[in-house]
């Protein structure tokens, strides 16, 4: 018996994934006319993101099942303690951070938005999962609000918000990151920059692919 796979988390975790399977893209006019190339270009841009994820900030963009399962998995096989998240969203990775802190005997979890309405939304959704408690969630730009107040060591990190900014986030965080601490970067593709760093020999990494849309990488010692 875990926290993730007994009510009320695995309730609230089940209905969400429900619920993001409902919802297309499409479904936004501003996407629906909007070209893959543009769509691409925006989610790389280090100037334009915000209208791009202003726009989808009624849609979940939940990891996958997979993955949340895998956040899940390797923040208890490492016992961690203290997790970072840059991109809350409807909270459904977080759920599963959170989880996994409550079975490793408890931390903290500091998870960063800024579209204020997804803010109230994850507020209400950790809070009905029962790991409110453990989660400190920060309303903004998250390269001001994961610039403060962080734990002295961190075991774990999701980057999971505007794609290009992924190389920014990491620099904030690195220099906190315990050896062996494990950075899980989502559709991590998008970010070129990002992937070339954590996978130069001379990065202080050892980064792979895991299935098709995530980075997996350890910080060495």
């Amino acid at each position: 018996m875990t926290t993730l796979t007994t009510a009320p988390l695995a309730g609230v975790v089940d209905r969400l994934f429900r619920e993001a399977d409902q919802v297309s893209w499409t479904d936004n006019p501003t996407l629906r006319n909007m070209s893959d190339a543009e769509r691409g270009r925006l989610m790389q841009s280090k100037t334009d993101y915000l209208d791009f994820y202003g726009a989808l900030k009624d849609i979940p963009l939940p990891v996958s099942r997979e993955t949340g399962a895998l956040l899940y998995m390797l923040a208890r096989s490492t016992r961690a303690r203290t997790i970072v998240e840059f991109g809350t969203s409807f909270g459904i990775s977080t759920l599963h951070l959170a989880a996994a802190l409550r079975d490793n005997g408890g931390g903290q979890l500091i998870t960063s938005e800024f579209e204020p309405g997804k803010v109230a939304r994850a507020r209400d959704h950790l809070t009905a999962g029962g790991v409110i408690d453990l989660v400190d969630i920060r309303e903004g730009d998250a390269l001001k609000t994961l610039a403060v107040n962080l734990p002295d060591t961190i075991d774990l990190v999701l980057l999971d918000g505007a794609k290009a900014l992924y190389p920014e986030i990491l620099a904030l965080l690195e220099p906190r990151l315990r050896p062996g601490a494990l950075v899980i970067a989502d559709n991590a593709d998008y970010s070129p920059e990002y992937m070339a760093r954590v996978r130069s020999t001379s990065s202080g990494y050892l980064s792979v692919p895991f299935s098709e849309d995530v980075e997996l990488s350890m910080r060495l010692g």
